[in-house]
């Protein structure tokens, strides 16, 4: 992809994104994603009404009338994008690929945060992590992002969220926000998830095609794996090989949910002919 392309793809998935995190997600986002806590901010005199907890006994001797501390929210928030950038993104039978799903997901929840002035980082994994941008503020960080999530090349096919799971520990020492979007075909990773969501906020976005929940009956078809790139013949006509297939996949499906609820993580299923607008905002509503 030349320089004026990308360029041109990025302002596309900007204009689309910002819009929507501009006139639907901004609000949603700030009421869900709480700051780290209370701090003080200044001391004023008791009203009616006012916790009677909150009184500074200090002022109230001094003044000989009540004075109470008032506290408000740090708002302050450092959001953790954690995109799976594997060979298995590289499929979709609507219109786009899942990594093409998934970049405009990025970018939707990389202008809410902007627009509450939050800090957004990056991790891109695969079997391994990839890349790695530090949290910062900003537009043109959030550009840069889109950037590399267009258009970089993974030297690793294959997915490894455990591993991914484990960097997101050691290098985020304070709590953040952290999505991860990914389409979850992997296994093993439920332990570290349960250590990382002990530290963080943390939300799996399983993003699907309906075409990979069943194998459909279209007699011997040659197939491709690719994140491993082996080839090889499938009957599906064989309705023990469609069912065998199925099953496997509702395993896959049930062990993402059963991960995120032992480990205390939000999950969202985004299917590629879906609206993940939708899919979002009710996320964001349930958990407000």
């Amino acid at each position: 992809m030349d320089t004026k392309e990308l360029l041109k793809k990025v302002r596309k998935i900007e204009i689309k994104t910002r819009r929507l995190s501009d006139h639907v997600f901004g609000g949603e986002y700030h009421s869900t994603f709480k700051g780290r806590g209370m701090t003080f901010s200044e001391v004023r005199q008791y009203q009616f009404g006012d916790d009677v907890r909150n009184i500074d006994w200090n002022v109230t001797a001094r003044y000989n009338e009540p004075y109470i501390k008032v506290f408000e929210e740090e708002r302050e928030l450092t959001m953790m994008l954690m995109v799976d950038v594997s060979g298995s993104e590289n499929f979709g039978t609507y219109g786009q690929f899942k990594s093409e799903y998934i970049t405009e997901i990025a970018a939707t929840l990389a202008f809410s945060a902007t627009q509450n002035n939050d800090k957004i980082g990056l991790i891109l994994f695969s079997g391994e992590v990839e890349l790695y941008i530090p949290p910062k503020k900003g537009r043109s960080h959030v550009l840069r992002i889109i950037r590399e999530l267009l258009e970089f090349k993974p030297q690793n096919k294959q997915t490894h969220i455990a591993e991914a799971l484990k960097f997101l520990s050691n290098v985020m020492k304070k709590k953040a926000i952290v999505f991860v979007l990914s389409d979850f075909i992997d296994k093993e990773y439920q332990h570290n998830l349960k250590i990382a969501s002990g530290k963080h906020d943390i939300t799996g976005i399983r993003i699907y095609d309906k075409n990979e929940v069943e194998l459909p009956n279209l007699g011997v078809v040659q197939m491709v794996d690719q994140e491993t790139g082996l080839s090889s013949l499938i009957n599906t006509s064989s309705k023990k090989i469609r069912d065998h297939y199925a099953t496997n996949y509702r395993a896959q499906v049930n062990y993402f949910k059963d991960s995120c609820k032992k480990a205390g993580a939000g999950y969202i299923d985004c299917r590629l002919d879906e609206s993940y607008v939708k899919k979002l905002l009710g996320y964001f509503k349930q958990r407000a």
